[in-house]
């Protein structure tokens, strides 16, 4: 995401016990500045789909006229085209700049997303040079696989040391040849060094614009009358420095030439509230390996059988990822607490760790909390159940879970969030949305018992093929590959060429 350490301004933060309060009225100003924001974008949304290519994005070309012309013209995700292959004159040295690279047990999103993308490019006969950490934040050597060169440039915190990636970067880039691009994975390259450094590209998988989003849909689960007063919640607390952070991303964010997005309302965004130009804003879908993501009925009953997951259940829901509040678990929780008494052959499955764990466990035996599982066992996970929900506040980027749950055949039952609902879930044939909150989320799951396995499977096949349409890492890395292409040169940037399928 944009945004844990892109400023490079000290904080300075008060001794007083007085300076520390935010001043209510203040307090309600920026609540409210946040609340008419998200209003303005939610109402927007829809109408832009009515808009120009120059002014909107949308999930798909027009099926009556297909896309030709120029790529940095498109108003919908490059993963839908259909990308031929490039010759030996054709590769690339690209240098890309990560949080974190996955190493170990329950990696992250954008670390899974990172390895899948690069391994990828790599396997295409990109030459890939990746500046980044170990996920696990210890000591490991340097990855050389082939194409694949991963570099751990990790400070005394097991953060990304700048000054020695750079160090390593300059060197790689005085050999042989330059590189042809540099891709920086959301401000794993901070703003004032993509400055000086040319031909740079930002994967953006979260801005301010969305997280102040998360952060008004916590404060109204946590304190819905406003009865806790300003300030009361951490929610609260961070709504009131989300506007600052946000002006200041905004004005960053011009410090990076060409910007990818990983959904369509982020895209929107860019161009209509950060002010972007268009022609600087694309939007390439993430995608995950479909061969490690498979519909397989037979791993699925292996898992359940492991795992003790009751044969006898009229419907098994699965939830997994960090367990904590921004993810949506209090709703869940609270959700599942209301259902169970009514519904007592449910039975809801937990994949993942934090400090929810404990609270699910506490529901009883129709509630299995696993742990964390390993990255080859998420399939076997997702087979095992008949739906599969999520229910994060958090309405930025592109959630992997769902795409691969999806890939396995399950339907999705998800918040109505732009991100989602207009790229994942963009109807009703692939699952169920909801509101971000308790009442809304609990008439879906209603929905959801009252439709049956039957159904299930039927909007999960429609999920497969959905997916294998658009969420495979091969549609990503070609059209990242294309990307890099064009921005290299721009005969690349015409579609179709002689080459593409």
């Amino acid at each position: 995401m944009g945004l844990k350490h892109h400023s490079s301004r000290p904080t300075y933060v008060s001794s007083s016990p007085r300076h520390n309060r935010i001043p209510m009225k203040f307090s309600k100003f920026i609540t409210w500045a946040a609340i008419f924001f998200t209003s303005l974008f939610l109402f927007l949304s829809p109408l832009t789909q009515f808009h120009s290519r120059s002014s909107s994005f949308s999930s798909l070309p027009s099926a009556a006229k297909p896309f030709s012309g120029d790529l940095r013209d498109a108003n919908f995700p490059w993963n839908k085209l259909c990308f031929g292959p490039t010759t030996t004159s054709d590769k690339l040295k690209l240098a890309v700049f990560s949080k974190t690279w996955p190493i170990g047990a329950n990696p992250g999103g954008m670390e899974r997303h990172a390895a899948t993308l690069y391994r990828a490019l790599a396997d295409k006969g990109h030459e890939i040079h990746v500046f980044t950490v170990p996920s696990d934040r210890r000591p490991h050597p340097e990855i050389h696989d082939n194409n694949l060169h991963v570099y751990f440039a990790a400070n005394d915190h097991g953060s990304v040391n700048c000054s020695l990636a750079f160090e390593i970067f300059h060197k790689i880039n005085a050999a042989a040849r330059p590189f042809d691009y540099v891709h920086t994975e959301s401000v794993s390259l901070p703003h004032w060094r993509a400055k000086a450094v040319p031909n740079t590209a930002v994967t953006w998988h979260g801005i301010w614009y969305e997280i102040m989003h998360s952060k008004l849909f916590e404060e109204l689960f946590e304190n819905p009358r406003g009865e806790l007063g300003a300030g009361a919640t951490p929610a609260a607390a961070e709504l009131a420095v989300a506007m600052p952070k946000l002006l200041d991303e905004i004005r960053f964010f011009r410090s990076y030439k060409q910007h990818i997005c990983i959904s369509n309302s982020a895209g929107e965004v860019l161009v209509k509230i950060y002010q972007l130009p268009q022609r600087n804003v694309h939007v390439i879908l993430n995608g995950v390996d479909d061969s490690k993501f498979a519909y397989n009925p037979d791993a699925g009953e292996e898992f359940r059988e492991k795992y003790g997951i009751p044969g006898n259940a009229t419907l098994v829901m699965g939830v997994a990822g960090r367990l904590v509040r921004d993810k949506g678990h209090p709703i869940l929780h609270e959700a599942m607490s209301s259902l169970i008494s009514r519904y007592p052959g449910i039975c809801l499955v937990v994949a993942g760790s934090g400090p929810w764990g404990r609270r699910y466990a506490e529901l009883g035996p129709n509630v299995k909390v696993l742990g964390a599982l390993e990255p080859s066992q998420l399939s076997q996970f997702y087979n095992a159940i008949d739906v599969f929900v999520n229910p994060t506040m958090r309405p930025q980027g592109l959630d992997l879970t769902l795409i691969e749950a999806m890939h396995c055949g399950k339907p999705v039952v998800t918040p109505n969030y732009p991100s989602i609902t207009g790229t994942v879930v963009v109807d009703d044939r692939f699952g169920y949305t909801f509101s971000p909150n308790v009442k809304s989320l609990v008439e879906a799951l209603e929905v959801v018992i009252g439709d049956g396995v039957g159904v299930m499977r039927r909007k999960g096949m429609a999920c497969r093929k959905y997916a294998g349409s658009m969420f495979t890492a091969g549609k990503m890395a070609a059209a990242y590959e294309r990307f890099f292409l064009c921005m290299k040169n721009s005969r690349y940037c015409q579609y179709p060429l002689p080459t593409d399928c």
